[in-house]
């Protein structure tokens, strides 16, 4: 069987994990937390980004030949299935992704995790369909795969190993045992929980494969803008020439997570003129019977953000970028100080960009180490086994540093190496 019970016990902890961060954070309210990949809340600025949506109302007016007031009667209202700010997104992905896509082939969700809800029994319709994700991976696809019912089969990037090489064993194995890979999930800038880059190869060589495979893939880009350092790399949707990339996008984090606005962009290839027969016709029939509609009160937020902006939102997420960067650094320097006497019993990545870094310990962390750092050491840390699907993390843990203060990860850092300096005297 491809899942056996540690498989299934594994799934099981993954699904409990925000149960556990919620419980945890809530248990020891002045613990130092490291664990949420929040954005941070200095860079909210809604009442001013809401004195803009009058503008936003008198624009969707008058292209529907209304008054300012009707205009805002009719954000009111129930709206089109697919989106009220589709033209804007679309200008908006050419202009800060390089992607072309038309404002028709966008649906507008609930954030990004409706998008991977709706989508998934879309693509992974009959019982032998199966998901391929990265081990560790984030913790939303696994829900959905579970929620639908849906196997979801890790492959790993961990120990050297080639993605593709990896990817292809996987599939094979699939086939072996009378499975068909569907989809593939992804994160392929400053992935969450590992904050890492697929190179410009990986992407170019896993569209290929899937290309022949017939493999869908969903690129999840919820960090993408948040670059430190170096050039950026295209999106595989924009290097995608056979049509087997979904592009998934969020505002969660460029602008807030409270307007629950996300997108999938679609390729032509799966936008057939018969909508009912394509991926897009199915998922905007899905979302019509979901959620009817997203908020348009919370799209016209973003519709008027995104026309003060030109379109873009590279100057808005600027600031935040910095601000992120230094945190990276300032965690980065404490590590380096904190865990100097451990010479390379303690060792962690450094990210180019994103929320979160991986530190390896000489020693499992697992639910209860967690539990005893948030206790006795007044700092929460995720463990990597909450993302991963099997026990080859067992020794890792994720912080994420982009929502404290530089006082605050250096004090929750030496309270974590406290923690670690007990932990290596028991042993």
């Amino acid at each position: 069987m491809l899942q056996d019970q540690d498989v299934l016990e594994r799934r099981d902890e993954r699904l409990e994990a925000m149960n556990f961060l919620n419980q945890i954070s809530d248990d020891y309210p002045d613990a130092i937390s490291f664990a949420s990949g929040r954005p941070a809340e200095s860079f909210f600025d809604l009442g001013r980004w809401i004195e803009r949506v009058p503008a936003f109302a008198e624009r969707h007016g008058s292209r529907a030949g209304l008054s300012v007031r009707h205009g805002f009667d009719s954000l009111a209202q129930y709206g089109r299935t697919n989106g009220l700010i589709n033209d804007l997104i679309s200008r908006q992905l050419m202009i800060d992704e390089g992607i072309r896509c038309a404002a028709e082939h966008i649906v507008v969700t609930a954030g990004c995790q409706e998008a991977l809800d709706l989508l998934v029994p879309i693509l992974c319709p009959s019982a032998g369909d199966v998901i391929l994700a990265c081990s560790p991976s984030y913790i939303g696809i696994t829900g959905v795969a579970a929620r639908h019912k849906t196997e979801l089969l890790p492959f790993s990037r961990h120990g050297g190993r080639s993605i593709v090489a990896s990817l292809t064993q996987t599939i094979e194995h699939a086939r072996t045992h009378g499975k068909q890979a569907r989809v593939l999930y992804l994160v392929p800038d400053f992935d969450n929980p590992t904050g890492a880059v697929l190179s410009l190869d990986e992407r170019t060589s896993i569209i290929e494969l899937c290309a022949e495979m017939g493999i869908i893939i969903l690129e999840d880009n919820p960090y993408g803008m948040f670059c430190f350092e170096g050039t950026r790399l295209p999106t595989m949707f924009s290097l995608d020439r056979y049509g087997c990339v979904i592009y998934l996008g969020t505002y969660s984090k460029t602008i807030c997570p409270a307007l629950r606005v996300g997108f999938a962009a679609l390729p032509p290839a799966l936008c057939h003129a018969d909508s009912n027969l394509s991926v897009l016709g199915k998922l905007s029939r899905a979302k019509s019977f979901v959620s009817v509609n997203t908020s348009q009160l919370a799209q016209a937020v973003v519709g008027a953000l995104l026309l003060d902006a030109g379109c873009s939102l590279t100057r808005h997420v600027s600031p935040a970028t910095g601000h992120y960067r230094g945190n990276r650094d300032c965690m980065l320097a404490s590590l380096s100080s904190t865990f100097a006497y451990c010479g390379d019993q303690v060792s962690w990545n450094e990210p180019k960009g994103g929320f979160f870094l991986i530190v390896d310990l000489p020693f499992s962390f697992l639910r209860a180490q967690a539990m005893a750092c948030a206790r006795d050491h007044g700092v929460l840390v995720m463990p990597l086994s909450f993302f991963a699907f099997d026990d080859e993390h067992d020794n890792r843990i994720r912080l994420a540093f982009s929502n404290v203060t530089h006082d605050a990860i250096r004090d929750g850092v030496a309270r974590l190496g406290r923690f670690v300096q007990t932990q290596l005297a028991a042993r």
